[in-house]
């Protein structure tokens, strides 16, 4: 189905590094058996183009052989525990009115889905060990890459020049790794490539650890060092990248350091939207197996494949997490086909009451279906709504429809970054004060509201007209099961406390206020009693 003629599909994947292999969290068996020798991945241009994949690929496998087997992460579950995507999709969107799971036989579930964190849940120890090993790949890279130590390979300029732009890719790649562990755990252990391999890392605090992820990218996309925005081989990271993550960065500025910083938000959502990036016609198509092709509104993704990506998490996870072989027959004239056909159909996750009142009548980008918006039996499946947002099926214009290339693990790519989440961050930032045009605001989501209507007849008149209330929903019915939700509620005060109650938050059937201390998730135990620089956050 897909041909993908990009370094992400067309390097195979390899283990790195006996150097990482003996590093100093090795206490935390985050680490992969070790195949490859430093000498066999840096020795030729094909074993750097190799190694950066592999830093890559950490975001869409758990191991060296897919689905399951030789796992980057030793001691979880690969499909369940140690994927990135999946683990991040739950802490962001679990605890949320926008997603519940029945699984509570899985241990974790009802912690996330009751805003109720633990510092034992395995969940939340996948998430952590993922975003740190993912860190740690980047800075093996680096160790390899430098000037002195790429020179006297005998690569010519070309490839010199590459492995520079592989350079400043990995170190963004890592700036979103310790972005990740900054939102969701606030205060994590900090190395770099330059931390000593044989000591226990130190913590940082959240406002140091801001300050370390705006100038490292900074760096790598006002100095140059990142290819133009749309320049780059698909999947890869460009100066467009940079920039989206500086806006999303800036716009939760006051949550993760107590001083906002709308102008910046708006300053670097304005040139991403002047970089060339363009809203795809249908929004339906934006999330299907093809969603590659003709798609200019995506910055950068995740990348799968079903025949050469394969695990139980990622794209394959969002698909059959929300499908239910009742609903693929009772509602196929509508949802057609979620596209899986073996080990399918896992019947776990549903779109809470309160989420789904907040749509308007003719928005299609509500994707969902069923016949019983609340959920009054917390595991029952076909108590809330089952969205159809990621199916593995292609679709042309004149609605016909195909399977993806495999049937049992997906093809559809995951956005990171999209134009669309930058319009919003535009908007919001402009509306909280930051320097910028109160017309081009207003544009931005005007242009959303009419790809979602099919015109302008929902349009808002005027900026004053627009609400931050008016905005949070936008930002949910445009990005909801992309991971932004949990995210979005904080930074509007929302997500804890009274302000907002949807069912089963605080874990009772109606609702109730949850303790700030939520805010943030809790530094996993094992990390806590292994490494005595590490201070857990309050109040768990």
């Amino acid at each position: 189905m897909k041909n993908k003629n990009n370094i992400i599909q067309s390097i195979t994947f390899i283990a790195l590094f006996t150097a990482l292999l003996s590093s100093c969290l090795n206490h935390l068996d985050r680490f992969p058996e070790n195949e490859t020798t430093g000498e066999d991945v840096y020795g030729t241009f094909d074993g750097y183009k190799g190694a950066i994949v592999k830093v890559y690929a950490a975001n869409a496998l758990s191991g060296n052989q897919g689905p399951s087997g030789k796992p980057d992460i030793s001691g979880l579950d690969e499909g369940q525990y140690a994927d990135f995507l999946r683990m991040f999709f739950n802490h962001q969107e679990l605890p949320t009115d926008e997603a519940h799971c029945i699984w509570s036989q899985d241990d974790g579930i009802t912690g996330l889905n009751n805003i109720n964190f633990s510092s034992e849940n395995p969940f939340s120890k996948g998430m952590y060990n993922r975003s740190i090993m993912n860190i740690m790949y980047v800075n093996e890279f680096l160790r390899n890459s430098t000037q002195s130590a790429v020179g006297g390979k005998g690569f010519d300029a070309s490839q010199e020049g590459e492995i520079a732009y592989f350079r400043a890719e990995a170190r963004f790649l890592r700036a979103f790794q310790y972005w990740v562990l900054m939102d969701i755990f606030g205060n994590p252990p900090f190395v770099t490539e330059e931390t000593e391999m044989d000591i226990l890392p130190e913590q940082i605090g959240r406002k140091d650890l801001f300050d370390y992820i705006e100038s490292e990218l900074k760096d790598i996309a006002d100095n140059n060092q990142l290819k133009d925005p749309r320049t780059n081989e698909y999947g890869r990271v460009d100066k467009g990248a940079a920039w989206a993550l500086l806006a999303r960065l800036y716009l939760n500025a006051e949550v993760y350091t107590g001083t906002g910083k709308y102008s910046e938000a708006a300053t670097y959502a304005e040139k991403v939207i002047n970089a060339g990036y363009s809203l795809k016609d249908d929004y339906e198509q934006l999330f299907l197996a093809n969603n590659n092709l003709n798609n200019p509104e995506v910055i950068l993704s995740i990348n799968y494949d079903g025949e050469k990506t394969r695990n139980f998490g990622g794209a394959t996870f969002l698909i059959n997490c929300g499908s239910n072989v009742d609903y693929q027959a009772d509602y196929a004239d509508v949802l057609l086909h979620y596209g899986i056909r073996d080990n399918a159909n896992w019947s776990g996750y549903r779109a809470r009451k309160e989420f789904m009142e907040k749509f308007a009548e003719g928005d299609k980008r509500n994707l969902f279906v069923g016949e019983t918006p609340s959920i009054e039996n917390a595991i029952d499946y076909k108590e809330g709504m089952a969205t159809y947002k990621w199916r593995n099926i292609t679709i042309d214009a004149n609605g016909n429809w195909e399977y993806g290339s495999h049937i049992a693990y997906a093809d559809n790519d995951f956005p990171l970054f999209r134009l669309a989440e930058i319009y919003l961050i535009y908007t919001e930032a402009v509306k909280r004060g930051g320097n910028g045009s109160a017309a081009t605001a207003l544009e931005c989501i005007n242009k959303l509201r009419e790809r979602a209507f099919g015109g302008a007849d929902n349009n808002y008149r005027s900026f004053n007209d627009v609400t931050m209330e008016d905005i949070l929903n936008e930002r949910g019915f445009e990005l909801y099961w992309e991971g932004h939700r949990r995210t979005d509620l904080i930074r509007f005060n929302l997500f804890t406390g009274s302000g907002y109650i949807w069912e089963w938050k605080g874990g009772v059937r109606n609702g109730r206020s949850a303790s700030a201390h939520y805010n943030i998730y809790p530094i996993p135990s094992s990390d806590i009693m292994a490494n005595p620089n590490l201070k857990q956050n309050p109040n768990y």
